[in-house]
């Protein structure tokens, strides 16, 4: 079974229901408040498609607060640079494939390059391209109206929501990690066994967007990077 979970790529993270259902909550009251937002914005059959790539991005807030995709600048970033590329597309390239295409392309260079990489940008790019007559009128205005104001309610909602749990604390910067003991460069480094990380991972009770492979490969390298030679 162990085997077909890491073919099928099924995370074994141990996270416990509290903070499952913390996370559903947060992701909850994040995508009303923007939806209350957006009707106001744009009207219902606009916001409906826009909201779309806010609900992405309310899965990395509320469920993966720590990532470095979830941290403000690559949610501000990668929404607002991604709109104004899917509006650009949208208004002077006049094949609705070819524009729609571009804008996700365009949008994953432009996040790459000024390091704010956020999935759901990519939604946002496109939504500006087939959004429609209520999106196309709005022009360069999507940017601001409905895309940046959903982008600071939902940062809000994050910062405010996961503010009441100490061990959530978002963005990152106000997460408070215990130190390290400090040791002398000459201590011995102890092996990690499976058991070890899963301990640690359950010790965190978080969803953290890394396997336990890539942290023991993290390990050996920064071990023996480290060690006498």
């Amino acid at each position: 079974m162990k085997k077909l979970y890491e073919i099928l790529g099924i995370a074994q993270t141990p996270v416990s229901h509290a903070e499952k259902t913390i996370s559903a909550l947060g992701g909850f009251v994040g995508i009303l408040c923007i939806f209350i937002v957006s009707q106001w914005a744009v009207g219902p059959s606009a916001a409906a498609l826009i909201v779309a790539s806010m609900g992405a991005s309310a899965v990395l807030l509320f469920a993966v607060p720590h990532g470095p995709l979830s941290q403000p600048w690559s949610v501000i970033g990668g929404h607002i640079l991604s709109a104004v590329v899917g509006v650009s597309c949208a208004k002077f390239i006049p094949n609705t494939l070819i524009a729609a295409s571009l804008a996700v392309g365009l949008a994953i260079g432009v996040m790459y390059y000024l390091r704010c990489i956020h999935p759901p940008g990519g939604a946002t790019a496109i939504s500006a391209v087939i959004g429609g007559d209520a999106v196309h009128q709005l022009g360069y205005q999507y940017v601001i109206t409905p895309v940046l104001l959903n982008v600071i309610v939902i940062l809000l909602v994050a910062v405010v929501f996961n503010y009441a749990f100490a061990w959530r604390r978002y963005p990152a910067y106000l997460h408070k990690a215990v130190p390290p003991a400090p040791s002398s460069p000459e201590a011995h480094m102890p092996h990690i066994t499976h058991e070890d990380f899963v301990y640690a991972l359950s010790e965190i009770d978080s969803f953290i967007d890394i396997d336990e492979s890539d942290l023991l490969r993290i390990y050996e390298l920064a071990t023996h990077r480290s060690s006498p030679t």
